[in-house]
């Protein structure tokens, strides 16, 4: 990665337990979702994808995730999270606006949400130089706990209107 490359990592929260009447923004994660969020730590720290700023949907599922995997990058977690109702329920026209907002200063920033926006965010800014694997699994929809790395060398405000490539999508060990 050279000092102008972005990243942006759209992380689908983790397995959630069944609603069984519960509202859907109050599910939290099942005893697998949480073993997820931890893979997806040790595969986010593997690759060197230790996030500086995290946008996270306010749902309890998404809090879950985050927070363990937060946990799960120990040292290398940021203090930068923004818990987001809006994140919820929002199309991939939301998701741009609130990462074109992001502060430059931002090198990886980590977005935890929810299908079928996460994996429609990265098929929209799957440029031409992208991995093409990546970009069909994105295009069927991303399994719980699976995340799409983006890279652009353009600033925030800008993603979507210049060339960024979907290089890697990632489903950790479970």
């Amino acid at each position: 990665m050279t000092d102008r490359t972005r990243r942006l990592v759209l992380l689908r929260h983790a397995k959630a337990e069944r609603s069984g009447g519960v509202v859907d923004e109050l599910r939290p994660l099942a005893l697998r979702g949480r073993v997820q969020a931890s893979a997806v730590a040790s595969s986010l720290r593997a690759a060197e994808l230790s996030p500086d700023q995290v946008l996270c949907s306010a749902t309890v599922r998404t809090r879950q995730t985050c927070d363990l995997v937060l946990a799960g990058l120990g040292e290398l977690a940021p203090e930068g999270i923004e818990y987001l109702d809006s994140l919820y329920g929002a199309g991939v026209l939301d998701v741009l606006e609130l990462v074109r907002a992001v502060d430059d200063r931002v090198r990886t920033l980590l977005v935890v949400g929810h299908e079928p926006t996460m994996s429609a965010t990265a098929t929209r800014l799957a440029g031409p130089k992208s991995d093409v694997a990546g970009i069909a699994r994105v295009r069927i929809g991303i399994p719980t706990a699976t995340f799409a790395v983006i890279e652009t060398r353009e600033p925030w405000a800008s993603l979507g209107h210049a060339d960024s490539r979907l290089t890697a999508v990632v489903s950790p060990r479970r």
